[in-house]
Parts: structure tokens; C-alpha cells; sequence
């Protein structure tokens, strides 16, 4: 008996075999103006203590406004996890410590989950205080933005505490609408059509 196959090809996004977008593997060299390097790119299953080093170094409150709830440790199983995607639904970018760094560390980290049935996805952004007001999470937001376009994703979304003045800021400047989540009123649901 012969296989029938289907005259429709599957979205792009399910065409696309890898986890990230560019930048490639070895990532982009950034330079701030202080002389620190750092290099932007995708997340690899091998920084989970690089991940937990950077986890260390937030405040409780950067820990809140980014997960809506404190968290004093990011467990091993958690931080594996996070390092580990699923290729055809998970997206991360990292800013990190240059290769060679001893106890190298993630300063920064902006990842999606696609969900297939939606073809939306929710992303998620956080950047130690030591990093803040540089333009780097508007640099991996844009990143971020580029690959999800990349794998045929249509609406980007993220919930947003309404005191993140910071994050919506950035939304706004990014093209993101605010809407009013439902579930909880201290919460603010920003959408980018892509």
C-alpha cells in the first residue's frame, strides 16, 4: 500500500530543522564603551554553570520583573532545561563572557516558545543590572525578533509586570501594542504582529 502525500507543505517554521537564527555557533563580538567584551549568540547545552553563575548575580527584584516571582537559585534541573531547546519549538540568545573566560558567565538571555497550533510565540528577556541601559536587551530582542520571523512565527507576545517601565519602554520602541491581561491586572500583555 502506498503513502499518500499531502499536496501542502508545512509552514516554514516546521521546514526549519535548527534551534537558532543568527548569529552563528561562535556568536557576534560586542564591545561597550568601558572595554568589557561580550559575545551574542545562540545558547548551547553546555552553559548550564555559566547560566547559574549569571542567575547569582540578580537582584530579587530583576529575578520578579522577569519570572513574576522570586526565586532565589535556578535549580540544576531548571537551568538544563533551559539550556537544552527543542530545536523545532525553542529560540535563545545569550550575552556572555568571551570563550576562555575562567567561571565565564550568561549576562544576559532573551528566548520564545513557538507554539505550533498558534504559530505564536512568548518570549521572555532578562539582563543583569551591570548591563542595563546599553541597548543590549533591545539587541537581542531584535535578534530575537529577526529568527521567530525567520521560522514563520505571527505574533510574538509576552506578559509584562505594569511597574516594568523598563520593558515596556523597550516594547513600545520596538513596535509592541499593550493590552490589558485579563488574568491578573498588575500585568500588561505586549503583541508584535510579525
Amino acid at each position: 500500500m502506498s503513502r499518500l502525500r499531502s499536496p501542502l507543505r508545512p509552514p516554514e517554521r516546521l521546514r526549519y530543522g535548527a534551534a537558532n537564527e543568527a548569529p552563528p555557533a561562535e556568536g557576534e563580538r560586542i564591545v561597550l564603551a568601558d572595554g568589557r567584551e561580550l559575545v551574542l549568540r545562540p545558547i548551547h547545552a553546555g552553559d548550564v554553570a555559566a547560566l547559574q553563575r549569571g542567575f547569582a548575580h540578580l537582584s530579587t527584584e530583576e529575578v520578579r520583573l522577569r519570572f513574576l516571582h522570586v526565586m532565589k537559585e535556578l535549580p540544576n534541573e531548571l537551568a538544563e532545561r533551559l539550556c537544552r531547546l527543542d530545536p523545532e519549538r525553542e529560540i535563545a540568545f545569550v550575552l556572555a563572557d568571551p570563550p576562555g573566560t575562567p567561571d565565564a558567565e550568561i549576562h544576559a538571555v532573551s528566548r520564545a516558545f513557538i507554539d505550533p497550533v498558534t504559530e505564536g510565540a512568548e518570549y521572555a528577556l532578562i539582563v543583569q543590572k551591570a548591563y542595563t541601559g546599553l541597548g543590549l536587551g533591545y539587541h537581542l530582542m531584535q535578534r530575537l525578533i529577526a529568527a521567530c520571523r525567520a521560522r514563520g512565527v505571527r505574533e510574538l507576545w509576552g506578559d509584562v509586570l505594569a511597574e516594568n517601565h523598563a520593558m515596556l519602554q523597550m516594547c513600545g520602541a520596538l513596535g509592541f501594542e499593550r493590552h490589558a491581561a485579563l488574568h491578573d491586572p498588575g500585568v500588561v500583555r505586549v503583541t508584535l504582529r510579525l
